[in-house]
């Protein structure tokens, strides 16, 4: 670039909002005064970058504008005009090749918040102010997306779920560090599938200024723990979110992919929600949430679905899923007619991504699970449905890590971590990655041995007694777990399974392990996802992660520093766990659908390499190597002090 080309971007750069990183500051253009039934405006190729509708600045036509229900396009001026809803967000969809403005959070300005007077009570987080009479006009600026084309990536995170400001930078410190070295930027995306914060949203900002330093634009969805609970009424829920973060339902375009975010939490569930079968709802003195997606909301979704070309692929983004194996009997922790949403995209190629669950689950199409039918009426699934796990994992459970973040392995045993999509047309791969691990991981390898399963047992026998009636010291502890890699003839007699829990696994996943006498052995997946009800147990465990989640040493942790909440540790809403002896963590992995096993042949004894390998649907592998001595007996664990004795 010649000398006086860096002149001009660099003055380009001082008169605009737009920065070397990629970034363009700016916000939709409001004009008060005239009232009416109805909204006009433009949606413009904002040239210099001010957010401002000037003279000499183009229209840009074919752009979705919508009040929240209804649909309409801008014309060959970019003009629009649309009816005025009592309390709505007016949203255009980001069309493909272009970008909306950010604010500094890198959170997309596409929107208009209107509810003339406001939530109308108080709110702990604030609800939102009156906006007074709908504008005359709103303008909404963009810029031509210079790199956008059919490839891109979208980072995407489940349940952050940040508690405090210490969980904020254990978020900084473990998946946003991942996040960053993956080198995505202002042409990608970031994705929240809900619960960014755990239920103190004066977090909010906070975490997405830190998430912000990514460069990459960060679209949200809402989940149940980023509304406000002091709301009396659904349509109050979220004005607190609304406020200081945005729309609770929209959709923007990238490459050939549209992205639809849902807002599937009802607040406070009432008499909708009893009639689908949830008798909780309707309580006004415990008011409850429920998983649906409110009948404006679908009318809007349909509105949408006809107007988008069909060789578009449709990305639904929602916190709570459509369906999940780990919930999968659930009312409250799936979709209420979920089939409605199907029959929308009959005949489209189609992606539902989702969190909630703190779980990774990969569901292919045709996959099915017992459960499903009673409770949101699905059977085998139409297109690919992808949990994506927690960027939390459990919660922040577990002890730390060499990064000084807690593991958090979560309910089926994956590590905290991120969902990985990247975007060719309408193809689509996806990988997840561990928090610290990097992207050349994605399995844990054990051994489930009869020790395994005797130590795991007295584990959640103990757990499941009335903690104020059972002895304050679990039976066993990590300690008393054997060495799962030692094997003796009588352990291989009593079954060990060789088991690979693939954290994005699916049922295009393969698995295989090299014995050291060169015999292949396959690996199967425990649930087959053919309408079978869930495994459970110590037999369908994964040894690697419920060794870890069973024996948690920072319950332990005590000081004389005469601060109460330093001992032990808090999570959630300011619970204290300890000090107290080692304990299990909350959630362990004693069912899964992404667990492979094999029961291994009688080895002689000696030491073997195996390897295990597994492949997923897209050609990503994974290859560990676990080392099995197989002993006569198995050799003293301990110092042996008798040797020294006079």
């Amino acid at each position: 670039m010649s000398t006086r080309s860096i002149i001009a971007l660099l003055l380009l750069l001082l008169t605009s909002n737009i920065s070397l990183a990629g970034q363009w500051t700016g916000q939709p253009e409001v004009i008060t005064g005239r009232e009416g039934e109805t909204v006009t405006g433009f949606v413009f190729d904002d040239s210099n970058l001010n957010s401002t509708f000037d003279q000499g600045e183009r229209g840009v036509q074919g752009v979705h504008v919508s009040n929240g229900r209804e649909w309409v396009t801008t014309d060959e001026t970019g003009a629009y005009e649309i009816e005025v809803r009592d309390d709505m967000d007016l949203t255009i969809v980001q069309p493909s090749g272009w970008r909306v403005p950010t604010d500094e959070r890198m959170v997309p300005q596409f929107f208009y918040i209107h509810k003339e007077g406001g939530t109308g009570y108080d709110l702990r987080f604030g609800g939102l102010p009156p906006t007074g009479p709908a504008p005359a006009q709103v303008n909404f600026p963009l810029t031509k997306n210079e790199t956008a084309g059919g490839e891109f990536s979208c980072a995407v995170l489940g349940d952050p779920q940040t508690y405090s400001n210490e969980q904020v930078g254990w978020l900084r410190d473990g998946v946003l560090a991942d996040v960053i070295a993956s080198g995505l930027g202002p042409s990608d995306c970031m994705i929240f599938l809900g619960d960014v914060v755990g239920d103190d949203l004066t977090l909010l900002d906070r975490l997405l200024e830190v998430t912000g330093s990514a460069g990459i634009p960060q679209w949200s969805v809402i989940g149940n723990h980023d509304i406000d609970f002091d709301a009396t009424s659904n349509n109050d829920k979220a004005d607190s979110w609304r406020r200081l973060v945005g729309p609770t339902y929209y959709a923007f375009e990238l490459g050939d992919v549209l992205f639809i975010s849902l807002d599937n939490v009802v607040y406070p569930c009432g008499e909708k929600d009893v009639a689908l079968g949830h008798s909780y709802c309707g309580d006004e003195e415990n008011p409850r949430y429920n998983g649906r997606v409110t009948e404006t909301q679908l009318e809007w979704l349909e509105g949408l679905i006809e107007i988008t070309p069909e060789d578009r692929l449709i990305v639904l983004n929602s916190h709570i899923p459509f369906v999940s194996f780990v919930d999968d009997g659930s009312r409250t922790h799936q979709t209420d007619e979920v089939t409605r949403i199907y029959d929308m995209l009959e005949g489209r190629k189609a992606l539902s991504l989702s969190g909630h669950t703190h779980t990774i689950e990969n569901h292919a199409p045709g996959q099915f699970f017992a459960g499903w039918t009673e409770t949101t009426g699905a059977g085998p699934l139409p297109f690919r449905h992808i949990i994506a796990g927690a960027a939390s994992g459990a919660w922040f459970q577990g002890d730390f890590s060499i990064d000084g973040v807690p593991m958090a392995l979560q309910r089926m045993g994956a590590p905290k971590g991120f969902l990985r999509l990247d975007f060719d047309s309408t193809s689509y791969s996806e990988q997840y990655i561990g928090a610290r691990l990097g992207p050349g991981r994605g399995q844990w390898i054990g051994l489930n041995t009869p020790s395994f399963r005797e130590w795991f047992d007295a584990i959640m026998v103990w757990n499941s007694e009335d903690p104020g009636k059972r002895s304050p010291v679990p039976p066993v502890s990590i300690n008393d777990l054997p060495d799962p890699n030692i094997l003796t003839p009588d352990d291989l007699a009593d079954t060990v399974w060789l088991t690979a829990n693939v954290w994005a696994g699916s049922a295009e996943t393969t698995v295989e392990a090299q014995l050291p006498d060169g015999t292949t052995l396959t690996l199967e997946r425990t649930q087959q996802g053919q309408g079978e009800v869930q495994n459970s147990g110590a037999e369908w465990a994964d040894p690697f992660a419920a060794a870890r989640q069973l024996s948690v040493a920072r319950f332990a942790f005590q000081s004389r520093s005469g601060n109460e909440r330093a001992q032990g540790h808090e999570l959630y809403r300011g619970n204290q766990f300890g000090p107290a002896p080692p304990q299990p963590q909350r959630s362990i992995a004693h069912r899964n659908m992404h667990l492979w096993r094999a029961e291994l042949p009688d080895l002689p004894l000696g030491v073997h390499q195996v390897n295990v390998t597994s492949t997923d649907r897209n050609g990503h592998t994974f290859s560990d190597t676990i080392i099995i001595e197989v002993r006569e007996e198995r050799p003293p664990r301990y110092w042996r002090h008798e040797l020294w004795e006079e």
